[in-house]
């Protein structure tokens, strides 16, 4: 009896991960967070890019074309020292990034935010912080999910064309997944050229950089760009012309399997991150002492509240508090995932630290890109009343301007989807 009941879950266990994405709308926070982290960091620094980045950077064009040859990495900036090659990078980084917020063609924005975080950043690997090195990897791994299913606007087309389908005959099926929409006879709406388009216009360029040995030294990140890209162009084939058959069916499948091993990913790494950073603060004195957290607070460059920061540190008892719980806190999170209350309460202890980070010292990029990397563990029920809320305010905005807010269906505000089993907890959700 006991072999059945293994095999029957090892059964359920692989239809859900195999014919569902996980996580829909932790993934679609996870790209609001880092798109809009990095759009508000590009227009921050928008009068200080050519500094940054450009002609003008202190690691000029030619010290960062000798490490690049050393280190292999990938980045269009190097392509040409010219400054209008620069400019219309920096433009294409900063449109990217908005699109990718609002979910519009969620899957070639995703593509062309990663190129432009690579680019800029290997460009002048001595700018920025930590949370560099988690957008870097975020950016990466973006493009494999399917981080277009809620929140997009991708998601809304699909909806109203799934809604007009439904209108039109009762019996067409529209997909809510940022990207495959389906008209009324079932394949994509052929008015959607844009997709079409951005497919030729990557290829052109794809084309280009491989025969000219402008994707870096490594062969990882050319052959991602082209399994991107080939499959993209099957993805739009099979779904145009064959949108019930087999290969319809193993590209979903595909894609499931390619998301959901990528939030398991960014899973691994927030721990990662999480547990080194404890355990190494275990092994400096000033973390065993309780002083740690003085110290930075004393750094004129790191205090952009002074009398904030003086009040903080004048309290001795409060300083070793907060020194030790961020130890704590840090080092017990990763062991207490299976437990869904002890983990939701310390991922609001430390959204709550990563926000007081922001607040004393003056670093709300770094903290941005955390907290939006914790967004994966959030709990899909409060995700889901969160978009309630603020469906609800934007309703309520267009009713102040005298608008009629468009009629709310199932597809396009939908609840959290189930998930079968005895009603036991997931890490994502």
């Amino acid at each position: 009896m006991r072999r059945p009941r293994r095999a029957r879950g090892l059964a359920r266990g692989i239809q859900r991960i195999t014919a569902s994405s996980l996580g829909p709308y932790q993934s679609a926070v996870i790209r609001i967070g880092f798109s809009a982290t990095y759009l508000l960091f590009l227009l921050r620094e928008l009068p200080h890019r050519h500094e940054m980045y450009g002609p003008d950077a202190p690691w000029r064009w030619d010290m960062a074309e000798q490490l690049i040859s050393n280190n292999q990495a990938f980045t269009t900036l190097m392509w040409t020292d010219s400054t209008v090659w620069f400019e219309i990078v920096y433009a294409l980084a900063l449109i990217a990034a908005a699109l990718l917020l609002v979910g519009w063609h969620t899957r070639a924005m995703s593509v062309l935010f990663m190129v432009g975080v690579l680019s800029l950043q290997n460009r002048s690997i001595f700018m920025g912080d930590g949370g560099d090195n988690v957008l870097h990897l975020m950016a990466i791994y973006l493009v494999l999910t399917r981080c277009g299913q809620v929140w997009s606007l991708d998601a809304r087309r699909a909806a109203r064309r799934a809604r007009a389908a439904l209108t039109a005959d009762g019996g067409a099926d529209g997909v809510v997944d940022g990207s495959v929409d389906t008209d009324k006879g079932g394949r994509s709406p052929r008015g959607d050229v844009a997709g079409p388009l951005l497919w030729m216009a990557y290829g052109a360029v794809l084309v280009w950089a491989t025969g000219t040995d402008h994707l870096g030294g490594t062969v990882w990140l050319p052959v991602l760009f082209w399994i991107l890209w080939t499959g993209h162009g099957v993805w739009w084939a099979v779904n145009r012309y064959a949108p019930h058959s087999e290969p319809r069916t193993l590209l979903d499948v595909i894609a499931n399997l390619a998301h959901n091993a990528t939030l398991v990913v960014i899973m691994a790494e927030v721990c990662l991150i999480y547990s080194t950073a404890g355990w190494y603060k275990i092994q400096g004195s000033r973390w065993q002492d309780g002083t740690a957290l003085y110290f930075p607070l004393q750094l004129h460059y790191f205090t952009p509240w002074p009398a904030l920061s003086d009040l903080l540190a004048s309290s001795g008892v409060m300083v070793m508090v907060l020194t030790y719980a961020t130890v704590i806190v840090q080092v017990a999170f990763p062991f207490t995932l299976f437990n869904r209350r002890v983990k939701n309460v310390l991922l609001v202890v430390m959204i709550g630290e990563h926000a007081g980070i922001a607040l004393l010292l003056g670093l709300p990029f770094f903290s941005m890109a955390m907290i939006a990397a914790d967004a994966v563990f959030l709990p899909t029920v409060f995700l889901v009343w969160l978009g309630g809320r603020a469906a609800l305010g934007r309703e309520m905005l267009s009713r102040g301007r005298g608008k009629v807010p468009p009629p709310r269906d199932g597809a396009e505000d939908r609840e959290a989807p189930e998930h079968s089993g005895s009603g036991g907890h997931t890490l994502v959700g």
